[in-house]
């Protein structure tokens, strides 16, 4: 088994929101320009409020990548009937660039959990036609990320990488 996906098999990302892919491209998430994306480290709700800086390390700009992140534990890990909620959909993003060179189709929703430690996920596609249509999806609510995959031609991802956050109490703030 490679190392890449070990954590995300832990996780339940592999299972739950993906299958079983090759880890092929670097993918980078940074908050706040210093607080990197680790699968299954905790990052605070305060500290996500603003869209990360995506860095994708592809063959080449001919290259283009679809960016999708979602929370499979909403509204809560033990009863998740909004499963997967989705956060933020950038399509047509060049290899070799961060994200703002690519089309944002969903924009970016803050995470806020509300009960119990919630896993959000970011899951990079490698576009099989080069730039191309994506459809956007209807309700950020119940999304599927197999379903949208299969339906827009994208396959297995080529990255995915996830953190943990949970709701902030007062004490938790301090």
């Amino acid at each position: 088994m490679a190392r890449g996906v070990e954590p995300l098999i832990i996780g339940r990302v592999i299972g739950e929101v993906v299958d079983i892919f090759n880890p092929s491209v670097r993918l980078d998430v940074t908050y706040n320009s210093s607080k990197q994306v680790s699968n299954g480290h905790e990052l605070m709700p305060a500290v996500v409020t603003s869209k990360p800086r995506v860095e994708i390390g592809g063959e080449d700009m001919r290259s283009a990548y679809t960016l999708i992140m979602v929370d499979p534990d909403a509204p809560s890990p033990s009863d998740p009937y909004l499963r997967e909620h989705l956060h933020w959909i950038v399509t047509d993003i060049p290899g070799t660039t961060d994200i703002t060179f690519g089309k944002e189709i969903v924009c970016y929703e803050t995470p806020k959990p509300v009960v119990g430690i919630h896993r959000y996920i970011f899951i990079l596609f490698k576009q099989t036609r080069g730039r191309q249509t994506v459809r956007t999806p209807s309700s950020r609510d119940c999304f599927n990320t197999r379903r949208f995959a299969a339906e827009n031609g994208l396959g297995l991802p080529v990255a995915v990488v996830y953190f943990n956050a949970q709701r902030e109490t007062a004490a938790r703030r301090r």
